[in-house]
């Protein structure tokens, strides 16, 4: 609908608050950096452009499609007409000209995902359905509409894909290992997609304490008496800063088989982006449009992404991306620093001097005394 209030596909998609509009926006204006950096990095991936273009013909697409129209319940303004008027909403905020079918799905399993190959298509879980209010799933709905406009429903559906195609071949040693490297790729965009799409859903819903509700439901239930926002933010904080190299490393591997990343680090994510600059300028109408992406430079993008990177590592708290800045910056200690970061993963090694464990000779004489000025260590274990 333009913005005089005339009918859009049939449809009268007048938001039901005032909610700024974004029109002719592009998808660029809300991707995060690390989201595109990463797209780039899997399409130089060996082999994804083989496995990209045979799965382009091969997908079942249509079948796909024929299963959700006979075994889900589409969205229409006859059936779940709020999702249907929430799904309008946010086509006509971000300024998605084709509206693209939802369906809602019989589990239990609070879930949404956008896929499709030639045209998205939107399934949400009752599940999810029956956890969020009417804001909290108007956010989860522009998320939806986010990997739309983004053109994330193609990669999303090949994920599906190969990870089901890996099971089935994991007998073969080599075949298995060349999916899984196109497979772990793919979860790696996929987890920053998220980030971008949660962006969508702040500019649709444009209610940021919904958006965060939302995420904080999916962790913790529909028991929102018993949790606070605060606290849940100052858990990701807590997740970040907290521990030493052995629990970054443990982030890294716990994080590696999924594809969404963690809700507290969403949220923590989603609630710096709406403080930021770019937002408020966003905000205000200063946006990338669409009719501009052909002249957009992609080398501009890789700095941009380049940027987001070096800054996180250098601003992060975590103990190992606080070691790679100080590698970075040439800190002295590294190997010290190192040891003590991995204390405990294995056994302390006997002294090499034959002094016993506390360090006093065998021969029971007492110990040397340290020189009063060794300066004291700025590392705990």
């Amino acid at each position: 609908m333009s913005d005089d209030g005339r009918e859009h596909n049939g449809h009268e998609r007048v938001p039901s608050r005032q909610r700024r509009r974004f029109p002719g926006i592009s998808s660029r204006a809300y991707e995060h950096p690390a989201d595109r950096s990463a797209l780039v990095a899997l399409r130089k991936l060996t082999g994804f452009d083989t496995v990209f273009k045979a799965l382009s013909g091969l997908l079942p697409e249509r079948s796909l499609r024929l299963l959700f129209l006979s075994d889900s319940v589409r969205v229409s303004d006859q059936q779940f007409a709020h999702l249907n008027d929430m799904l309008r909403d946010a086509c006509y905020i971000l300024d998605l000209e084709k509206v693209p079918p939802m369906y809602v799905n019989q589990d239990p399993q609070p879930n949404a995902m956008c896929i499709g190959l030639d045209e998205p298509i939107i399934v949400v879980t009752t599940g999810l359905v029956e956890l969020l209010d009417e804001e909290e799933m108007r956010a989860v709905v522009g998320h939806e509409v986010g990997h739309a406009l983004s053109g994330h429903a193609v990669y999303r559906t090949i994920l599906l894909f190969l990870t089901t195609l890996a099971v089935r071949v994991a007998w073969i040693p080599l075949g298995n290992l060349a999916i899984m490297a196109i497979v772990t790729a793919l979860r790696e965009w996929f987890r920053k997609s998220e980030l971008s799409a949660d962006r969508a859903g702040l500019l649709a819903g444009q209610d940021l304490q919904a958006s965060m509700r939302g995420l904080m439901k999916l962790a913790g239930g529909n028991h929102l008496h018993e949790m606070n926002v605060d606290a849940f933010l100052e858990q990701a904080d807590e997740y970040e800063a907290g521990g030493d190299l052995r629990d970054s490393v443990l982030k890294i591997l716990n994080v590696l088989p999924r594809t969404h990343p963690f809700a507290t680090v969403r949220a923590a994510e989603l609630k710096k982006w709406a403080a930021s600059r770019d937002y408020q300028r966003l905000m205000d109408g200063h946006y990338p449009r669409r009719d501009e992406d052909k002249d957009a430079s992609v080398g501009d993008s890789f700095r941009e992404s380049a940027a987001h990177y070096a800054n996180h590592v250098k601003t992060s708290k975590d103990p190992l991306m606080k070691l790679v800045s100080d590698l970075a910056g040439g800190a002295g200690d590294i190997g010290g620093r190192v040891r003590r970061g991995f204390n405990g993963f294995t056994a302390p090694a006997p002294p090499k001097d034959g002094s016993a464990k506390d360090g006093s000779p065998k021969d029971g004489s007492p110990k040397d005394q340290p020189p009063t000025d060794t300066p004291p260590s700025d590392e705990t274990d």
